[in-house]
């Protein structure tokens, strides 16, 4: 605290000096620096440095004619104040430009205070401290006044410096090596920044200097592995080679790096070019010793240096191509042989030997190739001279080494490699054109070898692209497109594949660029159609987000400011109204606008973005939302503010999470807009605009911000969904930030203007932007009560930030009382919420809250310290609940629970700044350290009890069992607890379903373990990394923590609960394994090794299996380890681990118990699964998937499955996670050679098992089929015949005799990686030859393999067409002639059909008189099957069904293929076919979406099950085939508009014939819910054919099956069938019912409306979705409008659309009044309130509602306005209803009025805010009373008088707004203002 010391000496001599002169001045300045020393926010911290810095230029020129003795004290205390800084290089330069302008005049002051304030950093001992080491390094690097200092005191500085290294090099410093990173970077410094200086003493005999000499030594030491981090090596290696740069001759520091090379190589130097470098040199070098290094006038012996473990060479080699001068790099090297020099001979050799070696460095191997190959680039003309000639000469070493270098490792998996390669490849294809240049070549053999490389990749390998966007520059775009006609399509697969798509944009972008340097104009543009269009067109019209997506952002605005006339040529592929174009126009004009500049929209585009801005589909909204948000300026524009008006509260509710993120952003853009355009109005700094247009636009702004604050928190009521609080939370969010002045320090970017106050001020004048206002307040808080974690977390963080800092007296009592009710709760939720609102209070609370906690603490000390006494209180209520259930467990689980108190504890001491800051004071230390002890040990106690409890154990004898308990002693002990709890001698009765009791001390146990665990490892994290609190818990709390962390993953069985401990324990071995204190290092070393010494002992009961925490113990505590440094514990871990696992099995093994290598594979396993250790483990791969094939082979069940479990988690572990076909990727893998090429060693492990399993060995290979597995997930690679896949060819083919037919399908799988494309014919055409000809059957098995092998070779890659047609012409011929497989002379079903197989895929290479006969020859057998038996066969064959199947499936292909109607009739006499396999075949063929498509066989098929329908449902016999017929027929019908015509005629008036039939079905037979839904999905397809009034009975009875399967609890295939049943049949009955010609249709159609309503409510988007296409359908039909095609809007738009046709459409109808009134629930508010006041235990769990997504609250507020409408057009509907709910509407608004009106009501207040049953109640009472009202005036106060009512109209409204006030004082209900909030359209429901 040296620098508040002299700021306080200098502001007491500047205090005494009196106010006038500089006094003031320096006084306000030294402040300054004061609050920027207190802060620890950056931006607060630069902030004051800057106001420092403006006062010190004023006070310079006041100084200039002062003394010194005047100055001097200013300067100290800046001074300082640097020194303390010198962590931060920003603010040392900040205040080293204070104290220049304080100097002018007084520079030797300054110097000698400078050396004064350096001269005392050692005064306590020779080494340095961090603190003086980081002042050391930032004097030298940024004051000038430093460096003189440190040159004036060199030596003194050396001998510090080598003292420093030396001592921290010992192993003293901290393991996370920030000491010894100083120490080297210090030396560095003075290296690089005082060469001069330094050099004398390296290079002079007379100035030599010992100190140098030990630095020397010690950093050579440190670059060898004395230093354990990796970083500190890479700067030693750095520091190293700067002080070689001191060499006065290139020569000297030359010798002495290649000396250093080969004195860590133990003298061995090998060279590409294969020149022989001598040990020695004639001058100088002779006279070194061997194993000496002499660097100048400096020798180190060999012997102190460690020995070398291969990163020494990357850190010199690193360090030397960093920051080596190029004359030493090129200098020729003295007393070699040839022209040799350290770039090209000693370091590429080093570099190529780095990337085999060192596996773990990738990275940084590769970070070294870069820069050798820039220091060549940039170095080339001093390297050409030196050699004399070229270096990348055709057949040069170098360059095939470089080449295969990075051939090798294109595909490396390791993050920023790949980088590497990319930038590696480009250099490599410069230097090589530099050459050519220069040496006049025009041949340039690499770049065609290149792109020859490139096109025979596979699309998926990203490598291909790296070498494609090389290249372009240099043979040019329509070269590459030559030799890749398929690039643009590869591109387009890239693009849906989001590790390609980067390098894919890359490559487009240089193509094109290529092109548009051939032409100008029209030229470009029509050069970039050709090849591009289409792409661009297919990919914006992609229904693929992720394709969509990173086409509009990478490849479409790069595109069009390259080439502007390219937005018209695609804006006429998108003038469509389907879902695709529309995305597709949205996205093109949102690009166009911000790369063209805005233009205003005009009235046709308006038109259009509103169609998008209401369409169906999110990413067309969302794009739309985006194309107006991104106007232009400082305000909207009033057309983007309706439509705005109109979106937002109808996407309110939306169910994704992108959507919603992505809403909020562009309305931050908008509300940014807005706030900037406000100030600039209100500053008259807008000049574009007249003054009175201004003001206007500055209303508009404020009352937008104003309208969106109110939709917001009137859709934060806890009777709303989910997505609804979500999303409005997310947008007051940005709301807040950016409308606001609060200023967040944390915060980068998105602070508040300066100005900010002025426009709140103008806002709060009109009325406006009362952010803080009570109702939004209480909003708050209810959500503070929701059920999900994150609304109350995203709630509770606004309350933080924004709201005052306290809250208001009068809630604090009652939210106090909430939280403990709350905290007490054994519902795991209602504990939540109890721990928000306590950290809430905390950070909120002030003098009245601490007096509700602790009254008799005195006041002013109690909010000083109010967290620690937040904490107390916490600790004793858990402490109080511990006692409860140390008496009774039964009851402190079902009234005190402890996992809600340590939720709490956890939130307050972990997640509140003010906590930690609280416990770095000195004047609380002492109460936090008792506190904390007592806090642990407390959770030791717990522990105990919880686990001794489910043990049927307690005290000490409970810690002796070391393995968890079983289910069985778990009931057992439970059910006891249960019985003492009760106080009952035997057990009631024996239940299959667990009690309420059971269930709640379940949930008290594994709950309370899972905190206790979280909070444990969090306050570790948290004390031990906080410099002011690491003395607060101490070393013996550290064991307990230990023991309890051994404890819970020692005896729990609960994953739950094993998970949340487990991210503790890794927190807390992190803190304790990166301390300084070894003793504190020593905990999680000790319980590794007691964990490894009681897996591999005897014991008698099982640990891994029965206790899942037992393996996450060993990896909590490797994944503690430091990844920047060695990982010692997680080697020896491993190694440990291995040894044990291979020990062979006892002779007489017990299975119950687990054996000791069992569990080393489970732990093994773990440890691959765990996340944390990233890469760490792939350098042990090898020895684990060779352990893992061995233990396949175990004669232990355990074993095997073990091994296998170790094996799945290495293979994901090896090749990465797949893809879910939902994230959009086409496919994503590693290809075979790259896999190889990182684990050389692995594939010679599995080619030496594939090679021991050729078929006819002694026994089976367990092992096999997993490595085939492996293979099979790789991905092929590039066309290199003797690439190292080459090696697995020979074994997998020979697999095609593998007597086990899962072995020859996986190895014909395993061949498609080892094979590239390019030679597939090939060794097709091999194969093909290898087919026997008739009567030379060998082996049936190899025949089938092959053919199996071939069918995979065949088959098309994903986002590939195949191979060409005519490589595969001769084996087309082969095959032709084996002819005879496919006849009934080949015996084997399987055999034939695998050979049916392989022609089908073959179909453009077959001659048409052969594809003939294979079509006569299926059908002829297909015509002569019959069920019962095979033709000419005894008896059924295996693998017969196979067959037939694959025949019909093969027919149906062909069919389709070319389109014959021969074929076509046969296929569709197959439906016939009396054998059950061929017809069901050809269902599925047509419900395949992969099949081909052919408009003629779809109509023949169609019509054919159209014809067959009524027999087959007078049959149904089988349920299968009737559901898969019924489901061809619809997929079939679906697709033609034109079916209903054909249907009709077909069918002769049978529709209903079959409709009746369904109905049967449907109603008497109970079908299963998949069955179910294809029948009401056809019998509405039938029903569409038409009706009369004679079926009336059957529609209405139709309309009863729509309604049971679209119930809520109905299963979610039922309702998506209804939502598809009302777009088929729906829309004919409203279309039908229109006018009178149908009345008795009319209540039809009500309920099929009410039924579309309530899907659209339903909780399932998909079944929202199918239902909002209804009422598209619906519009679009009735002549609404719509366009000339059918726009599908979104949910909650066609909700209003539908409500607006039942008013015009069904509006008179005396039934349409009561048909809505079915959405107005009347919930029991009595019963309600009643229980909410209950004061009893709640139960653990509450009953799910079916339907989570509906809100009848939100449903009813937006009938409302329609059911006052309908009231005016048949006001007689609504006198029954007032009849029924009238009275009732009264009694509740009485009981509200008078229950809200008493102060008792504040008992339960907060309580009330928070129930989402009691506020739905509320909501759904007033809009029940407002109808009641509106009845009563429309029909007369005489109906009132009648029907008993004691009101009229005018008094029911008058309690009406008197209870609505009540309710909105207690924020139960929105104010007069907040009701009207939404706007125009109202609030809709539903969703889009």
């Amino acid at each position: 605290m040296g620098a508040e010391r002299e700021a306080r000496a200098c502001a007491a001599f500047y205090g005494d000096a009196g106010r006038c002169g500089p006094g003031s001045t320096a006084l306000c300045c030294v402040r300054c620096l004061r609050q920027f020393a207190g802060s620890t926010a950056k931006r607060c911290r630069d902030k004051h440095l800057e106001e420092a810095l403006q006062l010190a230029r004023k006070l310079g020129e006041e100084l200039r004619v002062l003394g010194e003795t005047e100055v001097r004290p200013l300067l100290r205390c800046v001074l300082a104040f640097q020194l303390e800084a010198a962590g931060s290089s920003s603010a040392f330069q900040k205040l080293e430009q204070i104290v220049t302008q304080l100097a002018v005049g007084h520079e030797a002051v300054l110097a000698q205070e400078v050396s004064t304030l350096l001269a005392g950093l050692a005064l306590h001992g020779e080494v340095l401290s961090p603190e003086d080491l980081q002042a050391v390094c930032m004097f030298i690097e940024e004051s000038s006044l430093g460096r003189h200092h440190w040159q004036q005191n060199m030596v003194p500085l050396l001998q510090h410096v080598a003292h420093t290294l030396s001592y921290v090099l010992q192993g003293q410093a901290a393991p996370s090596g920030t000491w010894s990173c100083l120490a080297v970077k210090a030396c560095l410094q003075l290296f690089q920044m005082m060469p001069k200086d330094v050099a004398p003493l390296v290079w002079s005999a007379a100035a030599k200097n010992e100190a140098l000499q030990r630095i020397l030594g010690l950093l050579l030491e440190a670059v060898a592995g004395k230093a354990l981090s990796k970083d500190v090596r890479l700067l030693a290696g750095t520091a190293l080679s700067m002080l070689l740069n001191t060499a006065p001759q290139p020569e000297n520091g030359a010798s002495a790096a290649l000396t250093l090379f080969q004195l860590i190589d133990r003298g061995v130097c090998c060279t590409s070019t294969g020149k022989s470098l001598s040990k020695g040199t004639e001058s100088g070098q002779d006279t070194h010793r061997a194993g000496e290094l002499r660097v100048g006038e400096l020798v180190v012996e060999a012997h102190s240096i460690p020995e070398s473990d291969g990163l020494e060479r990357l850190a010199l080699s690193r360090g030397l191509l960093t920051c080596c001068r190029a004359d030493i790099l090129c200098c020729r090297l003295e007393g070699s042989t040839c022209q040799a020099c350290l770039l090209l001979d000693v370091l590429f050799p080093t570099v190529r030997a780095l990337s085999k070696e060192q596996k773990d460095c990738h990275y940084h191997c590769f970070q070294v190739l870069v820069l050798w190959l820039r220091r060549v680039q940039e170095n080339l003309p001093e390297l050409w001279h030196l050699q004399g000639s070229r270096l990348l000469a055709k057949d040069a070493k170098l360059l095939q080494e470089l080449t295969q270098l990075l051939w090798d490792n294109a595909e490396a998996p390791v993050e920023g490699v790949s980088e590497f390669i990319q930038s590696s490849f480009r250099l490599l294809a410069e230097i090589y054109h530099l050459e050519c240049q220069h040496f006049e070549d025009q041949e340039r053999p690499l770049y065609q070898q290149m792109l020859q490389r490139a096109v025979s990749m596979p699309w998926q390998i990203k490598a291909r692209y790296v070498l494609l966007c090389a290249i372009v520059p240099y043979v040019g775009s329509q070269q590459v497109l030559d030799a890749c006609p398929m690039l643009p399509q590869h591109l387009l697969n890239c693009l849906a594949t989001n590790h390609l798509c980067p390098m894919a944009a890359e490559l487009y972008r240089a193509l094109v660029r290529q092109q548009c340097s051939q032409g100008q104009g029209d030229v470009q543009a029509e050069l970039w159609a050709q090849h591009w269009l289409p792409l661009l067109s297919q990919a914006l019209r992609s229904p693929l987000p992720i394709l969509h997506s990173n086409t509009t952002n990478h490849l479409l605005p790069w595109t069009l400011r390259q080439l502007p006339a390219a937005g018209t040529l695609l804006a006429a592929q998108f003038s469509g109204v389907d879902t695709a174009a529309l995305r597709a126009w949205v996205s093109l004009l949102r690009v166009q606008r911000s790369t063209a500049g805005v233009t205003p929209l005009r009235a046709e585009e308006v038109a259009r973005l509103r169609a998008c801005l209401r369409a169906r589909e999110e990413g067309v909204r969302l794009a739309a939302l985006g194309l107006l948000c991104s106007g232009p300026g400082h305000s909207l524009a009033g057309t983007e503010e309706r439509l705005l008006r109109e979106f937002l509260p109808l996407n309110l509710n939306c169910h994704t999470s992108a959507f919603r993120q992505l809403l909020q952003a562009a309305l931050k853009k908008v509300l940014g807009r807005l706030r900037d355009g406000a100030l600039a109005r209100l500053r008259g700094k807008d000049p574009k605009e007249p003054r009175d247009e201004g003001v206007g636009q500055l209303a508009r702004a404020v009352d937008f911000v104003e309208w969106l604050l109110q939709l917001c928190i009137s859709s934060l009521t806890p009777w709303a969904n989910y997505q609804r609080k979500k999303t409005a939370l997310l947008l007051l969010t940005a709301i807040l930030e950016t409308c606001t002045d609060t200023w967040s320090p944390e915060r980068k970017k998105g602070q508040p203007p300066r100005t900010m106050a002025t426009l709140l001020g103008h806002a709060r004048q009109s009325g406006c932007w009362d952010f803080f206002s009570q109702p939004n307040l209480l909003a708050l808080l209810g959500c503070l009560q929701d059920s999900t974690n994150e609304i109350r977390d995203m709630a509770s963080e606004l309350l933080i930030r924004y709201f005052p800092a306290t809250f208001p007296e009068s809630l604090t009592p009652a939210l106090l009382q909430l939280a403990q009710d709350a905290l007490s709760s054994p519902r795991v939720q209602e504990a939540e919420v109890g721990a928000v609102l306590m950290k809430t209070i905390l950070q909120k609370s002030d003098s009245s809250t601490l007096k509700l906690l602790a009254p008799e603490a005195d006041t002013a000390q109690t909010l000083a310290n109010r967290s620690l006494y937040f904490a107390q209180h916490l600790l004793w209520v858990l402490q109080a609940q511990l006692t409860t259930a140390q008496q009774n467990l039964l009851q402190a689980a079902a009234v005190a629970p402890m996992h809600g108190a340590l939720a709490a504890l956890r939130r307050c001491l972990l997640q509140v700044p003010e906590v930690v800051t609280c416990m770095q004071t000195a004047e609380s230390a002492q109460g936090w350290q008792e506190l904390l002890s007592s806090l642990v040990g407390t959770a030791r106690d717990i522990t105990s009890l919880l686990l001794g409890a489910l043990q049927s154990q307690q005290g000490p004898e409970a810690e002796q069992q070391v393995a968890a308990p079983s289910f069985a002693d778990m009931g057992n002990a439970i059910g006891s607890l249960i019985m003492m709890g009760k106080g009952q001698q035997e057990e009631e009765g024996d239940s299959v379903l667990l009690s309420e009791e059971h269930s709640l001390i379940l949930t008290c146990c594994w709950v309370s373990v899972k905190e206790v665990g979280l909070l444990l490892g969090g306050l570790a994290e948290l004390l031990l990394s906080s410099p002011g609190a690491k003395h607060l818990l101490p070393l013996a709390s550290l064991q307990t923590a230990a023991t309890v962390f051994q404890e819970i993953l020692l005896r729990c069985r609960h994953w739950g609960a094993v998970e949340g401990c487990s991210m503790g324990f890794t927190k807390f071995c992190a803190a304790l394994l990166n301390h300084p204190n070894t003793e504190m290092q020593a905990i999680p070393q000790t319980i590794l090794d007691q964990g490894l010494e009681a897996l591999s002992g005897p014991r008698s009961s099982s640990i891994t299996r029965r206790a899942a925490g037992f393996p996450m113990l060993f990896l909590c505590i490797v994944s503690g380890e430091n990844p920047a440094q060695a990982r010692p514990l997680l080697t020896r871990c491993i190694q440990t681990l291995l040894g044990l696992a291979t020990m062979a099995l006892p002779q007489d093994w017990d299975q119950t118990l687990d054996l000791p290598q069992v569990c080393a594979l489970h732990v093994l396993q773990t440890l691959v699964r765990g996340a944390g250790l990233g890469t760490a483990l792939l350098r042990h791969a090898t020895p684990m998937v060779a352990l893992a094939l061995q233990g396949l082979s175990s004669p232990c069940w355990a074993m095997r499955n073990a091994a296998i479990q170790l094996f799945s988690a290495l293979t994901t572990r090896l090749l990465g996670q797949k893809q879910s076909s939902a994230e959009g990727c086409l496919v994503e893998g590693l290809s075979l050679p790259a896999f190889l090429g990182q684990h050389p060693q692995l594939g010679a492990v599995l080619l030496a098992e594939l090679g021991a399993a050729v078929p006819g060995g002694p026994h089976l290979r367990p092992a096999l089929h997993a490595i085939l597995t492996l293979l099979a997930q790789l991905q092929p690679g590039p066309d290199d015949p003797s690439g190292p896949s080459a090696h697995f060819l020979e074994p997998l083919l020979e697999l095609a005799g593998s007597p086990i037919y899962a072995v020859r399908a996986m190895a014909a799988k395993a061949l498609i990686p080892v094979v590239p494309p390019p030679q597939r014919p090939a060794l097709l055409l091999h194969l093909a030859q290898q087919l026997p000809a008739p009567g030379g059957v060998s082996s049936h098995n190899t025949l089938h393999g092959h053919l199996l092998q071939m069918r995979a070779l065949l088959a098309p890659s994903p986002g590939t067409g195949g191979l060409p047609a005519e490589a595969l012409h001769p084996v087309a011929l082969q095959l032709e002639a084996q002819g005879w497989l496919l006849s009934p002379a080949q015996r084997c079903p399987l055999v034939r059909a695998a050979f049916l197989q392989v022609l089908a895929l073959l179909p453009g290479s077959l001659s048409p008189s052969f594809t003939q006969s294979i079509w006569d020859a299926v059908s002829a057998e297909l015509g002569n099957l019959t069920p019962s038996r095979e033709p000419g066969c005894a008896e059924l064959q295996v693998g017969a069904a196979v067959l037939h199947q694959t025949m019909a499936r093969f027919a149906c292909s062909e069919a389709a293929r070319q389109a014959d109607s021969k074929r076509i009739h046969t296929v569709c006499s197959l439906l016939q076919h009396p054998h059950p396999d061929v017809h069901l075949a050809v269902l599925s063929w047509v419900t395949d979406g992969k099949r081909a498509e052919c408009e003629e066989l779809e109509r023949s098929l169609r019509l054919t099950l159209l014809e067959n329908l009524q027999s087959v449902l007078q049959e149904r016999g089988n349920k299968e085939f009737l559901r898969l017929y019924l489901e061809a027929l619809m997929h079939l019908c679906r697709s033609c508009p034109s079916w209903s015509q054909e249907a009709s005629q077909k069918l002769q008036g049978s529709a209903l014939a079959c409709v009746e039939i369904l109905l049967l079905v449907m109603e008497m037979e109970r079908p299963g819910p998949e069955l179910l839904s294809q029948a009401l999905c056809a019998a509405s397809l039938l029903l569409t054919v038409g009706f009369g009034d004679e079926n009336a009975l059957l529609v209405q009875r139709w309309c009863t099956m729509l309604e049971a399967c679209g119930q809520p609890v109905a299963d979610e295939v039922l309702r998506l069938a209804a939502a598809c049943s009302l777009q088929t049949a729906g829309t004919k009955v409203l279309r039908r019912c229109r006018g009178a010609s149908c009345p008795w249709l009319v209540p039809v159609a009500l309920r099929v409306i009410n039924m579309s309503i309530h899907l659209l409510q339903d909780e399932d988007p998909d079944v929202r979705h199918e239902a909002a296409g209804f009422v598209s359908l619906v519009q679009h039909g009735l002549g609404q409008p719509g366009g000339d095609g059918c726009i599908f809007v979104q949910g909650n738009m066609g909700l209003l659309s539908l409500l607006q046709l039942l008013l015009d459409e069904f509006g008179h109808h005396p039934e349409t009044f009561g048909s809505l009134l079915q959405h107005l629930p009347q919930p029991n508010l009595r019963a309600i309130m009643e229980d909410l006041e209950a004061d009893i235990p709640p139960s653990l769990y509450k009953e799910d509602e079916p339907n989570v997504f509906a809100e009848p609250a939100a449903l009813a507020q937006q009938l409302l306005p329609f059911l006052l409408q309908l009231l005016e057009k048949a006001p007689s509907s609504a006198l029954h209803w007032l009849q029924a709910a009238g009275p009732g509407v009264l009694q509740d608004l009485h009981y509200c009025q008078q229950r809200w009106s008493h102060e008792s009501a504040r008992r339960c207040w907060m309580k009330a805010l928070g129930c989402a049953m009691l506020r739905a109640a509320l909501a759904l009472l007033l809009v029940r009373a407002q109808l009641v009202a509106r009845v009563l005036r429309v029909l007369g106060e005489e109906h009132g008088a009648v029907l008993g009512l004691d009101c009229d109209a005018q008094e029911l409204e008058q309690e009406l707004a008197l209870v609505q006030g009540l309710l909105a004082q207690h924020g139960l209900c929105p104010g007069p203002r907040q009701s009207t909030v939404p706007a125009e359209h109202g609030e809709a429901h539903g969703d889009g």
